[in-house]
């Protein structure tokens, strides 16, 4: 059975804390589409609707081969509104 790994203290570190910033900033700017998204996780979220920092944050954390730098990147570029 295959089990994801996951960044060990991820959430934590210097890294995360800057990219909920740039993730943040993305919210505020209206620049981007950031609209929440439904999870089925009700314990968590009451209301279903997943947060956009939330659920970019809990990708990266899932995803440790990932660049985090062109993954915000690439972010910015799919969520752009023209």
């Amino acid at each position: 059975m295959y089990t994801q790994k996951k960044r060990s203290g991820f959430l934590n570190s210097p890294e995360a804390k800057e990219i909920k910033l740039k993730l943040q900033h993305m919210v505020a700017s209206g620049v981007y589409n950031t609209n929440s998204s439904y999870t089925a996780n009700g314990f968590q979220y009451p209301d279903h609707l997943m947060p956009f920092v939330d659920k970019h944050l809990n990708y990266l954390n899932a995803n440790p081969k990932l660049d985090a730098k062109m993954y915000l990147t690439n972010l910015r570029l799919m969520t752009r509104i023209r």
